[in-house]
């Protein structure tokens, strides 16, 4: 049932572990309320994990600890230097809990080796040890250690963070009683540098912050970033040619980029470091929070929010908003992604009345599964306002398949068109039409689609003028027929509204465009050809035969308008978004030389389809 409900770029990286709710009153000082104490909390195997402790000052009461484990850092170090805002949002920061960020194993203050992504293990012998074993333990000192404490512990985090806090679920400690992972990868395959198996080449740069390992606890980064001159990431990559030639950049002592080139299938290297597979018999509740329009991590919440959905029987929610990544933790009066705005105030709505209300219900309150909470609390993002949802997905939904059909057309039945389209691979698609070097993409998730719509190496289908409006939720599936005249490639859906030509401009439209018109991309996705039958299994495809490629595009809440038109492309290049697919079949891209690469036609028939939900009245 649905209820309507009216250096620099270090600390562009290290924000996402701070939740910069920057808008909180101007006197409120940390240190005025808070005392911080800095322990180092010795683990089963010896290493000393370095943690930092804000507890209130009014001692006259308990309270309960909140917890977020980093490997951004925990600073400020020294327990003279305070940060600005501490917690999740500011209304549980001024309501009064108790604190606690920790630098994870191997990361800033703490010991031990960093391990990206650490495997989970789920019986664990001796001093084996996992950040499950981490979490637990630290949990233990702190109810045992932490004065004034009422034995009730919650985590969260966003991004890496929201990871910890995803990872604390397993093998949970019973202090352990509210989990609000937020943005969490949920398999390193399919979040940030992976989607279906394509490498994100626009994370590239991002290499550094995981791949250099350090051996002694340090206050500052011990990491550089590639000194690069390009500001124009698009021509910066294309000039480099293939992904061997960025070597250069990564020596062999950035652990990461070297695991990257060497696991270029979903062997068990990546598969030991998912969490989604392990999300079984959860006890802690959950509030499983992500952004719409999270270019980073979107399968991971998802994913998550629907294990623990069916392999638990713990009080699990989830919340999505008209979000990129991490936008939820600010406090913006005018919400928008890129050129579109989604209207005010909506992330100070969730702190002071979604995620403050999780955590005092299961650490302060009666923890009871009525917490007066939606199942599912999702922004409908054509509609502009926030949906409650019995369950997600809906159960209220009729099945709509769009063909791709002749004409630029989408259509309600099969046909046997055939449209085919040169893919040159010295001239790729662009992701976006911004000339820029950014150290992870974002904007791109709304982004006006037109020039991409009028090239030709983007195919192009649409509906009429919609006569009334159309709820898309849930999960979309592409189910592609194709062939290529070479032996690989790379498919992308887009699926976007396009507006009206009325449609105005609001602050936020750049100063080229004009929302008249607008192709706003609502949802995309890539599938790299090789892994369409196996993740595990890379096959090239057989040249001139039509093949079959299906996968699925994350799960929408939006309302494609009377007067709007749906639009779906296809194209086969992405760039630098994802790097270039050689189109020629190699065993490992990553180790591709300049000969394999080589332009290919490429075909879709008409008996493609691509599947909706639609909600019913």
């Amino acid at each position: 049932m649905k209820l309507t409900l009216s250096p620099l770029i270090f600390i562009i990286s290290l924000f996402l572990s701070l939740s910069v709710y920057s808008q909180t009153e101007e006197d409120y000082k940390v240190a005025d309320h808070y005392t911080k104490q800095e322990v180092e909390i010795k683990m089963r195997d010896g290493i000393k994990l370095h943690t930092t402790i804000y507890s209130p000052k009014d001692t006259s009461k308990k309270y309960p600890i909140i917890m977020q484990r980093t490997p951004y850092s925990s600073q400020p170090y020294g327990e003279d230097q305070f940060r600005s805002k501490i917690g999740p949002n500011e209304f549980l920061m001024k309501e009064g809990n108790i604190i606690v960020y920790q630098d994870v194993r191997g990361r800033w203050m703490s010991e031990g080796v960093y391990d990206n992504m650490r495997a989970y293990i789920p019986k664990k012998k001796g001093k084996e040890v996992d950040e499950a074993s981490d979490t637990y333990e630290t949990i233990d000192w702190l109810v045992k250690n932490v004065k004034n404490n009422t034995g009730k512990v919650g985590t969260w985090g966003i991004s890496y963070p929201g990871y910890y806090a995803l990872y604390s679920l397993l093998d949970a400690h019973p202090a352990l009683k509210a989990v609000s992972p937020q943005a969490g990868i949920g398999d390193f395959f399919f979040d940030d540098f992976h989607h279906n198996g394509a490498y994100l080449l626009s994370y590239w740069r991002a290499t550094a912050v995981f791949g250099y390992e350090k051996s002694t606890p340090s206050d500052t980064a011990w990491y550089k970033f590639p000194e690069l001159k390009s500001k124009d990431q698009y021509q910066f990559f294309l000039d480099n040619g293939p992904l061997t030639n960025l070597d250069k950049y990564y020596k062999e002592d950035n652990v990461f980029w070297t695991q990257l080139k060497d696991h270029s299938s979903y062997d068990e290297f990546w598969k030991s470091r998912g969490l989604i597979q392990h999300l079984k018999d959860i006890k802690p509740a959950v509030m499983i929070v992500g952004g719409l329009f999270d270019a980073e991590d979107l399968y991971g919440p998802f994913e998550s929010y629907k294990n623990i959905e069916a392999n638990s029987n713990n009080y699990n929610t989830m919340v999505f908003g008209p979000w990129s990544h991490g936008d939820w933790a600010r406090q913006t009066e005018r919400q928008a992604i890129g050129n579109v705005y989604f209207g005010d105030n909506i992330s100070e709505n969730f702190q002071k009345n979604i995620e403050t209300k999780f955590f005092n219900h299961f650490l302060k309150g009666s923890g009871t599964k009525d917490s007066g909470l939606p199942e599912a609390y999702v922004y409908d993002t054509g509609n502009m306002q926030w949906d409650s949802f019995e369950v997600w997905p809906p159960k209220q939904t009729t099945t709509k398949k769009l063909y791709l059909g002749a004409d630029e057309t989408l259509t309600e039945s099969a046909s046997e068109t055939e449209v085919s389209f040169v893919s040159d691979l010295k001239k790729p698609v662009p992701y976006s039409e911004d000339i820029k070097m950014v150290f992870t993409p974002r904007k791109y998730m709304t982004d006006d689609q037109r020039f991409a719509a009028r090239r030709p190496d983007v195919l192009v289908f649409e509906t009429p003028i919609l006569e009334e409006d159309m709820s898309l939720v849930g999960a979309i599936q592409a189910h592609l027929n194709v062939a290529t005249t070479g032996t690989d490639a790379d498919w992308v859906v887009k699926v976007i509204d396009v507006y009206p030509e009325d449609a105005e401009d609001t602050e936020e439209t750049q100063a080229y465009l004009k929302m008249s018109n607008y192709h706003m991309m609502v949802r995309s996705e890539v599938m790299r050809g090789r892994f369409r039958n196996s993740f595990e299994n890379p096959e090239p495809f057989e040249a001139d035969k039509k093949t079959e490629v299906s996968f699925m595009l994350q799960d929408v809440n939006h309302t494609f308008k009377k007067g709007h038109k749906l639009q779906i492309q296809i194209q086969s290049t992405w760039f630098p978004l994802i790097d270039l697919n050689p189109q020629t079949f190699v065993p490992n891209i990553f180790k591709a030389k300049a000969e394999d690469f080589k332009k290919q036609t490429h075909t879709v028939f008409g008996d493609s389809y691509v599947e909706f939900m639609v909600l019913k009245e």
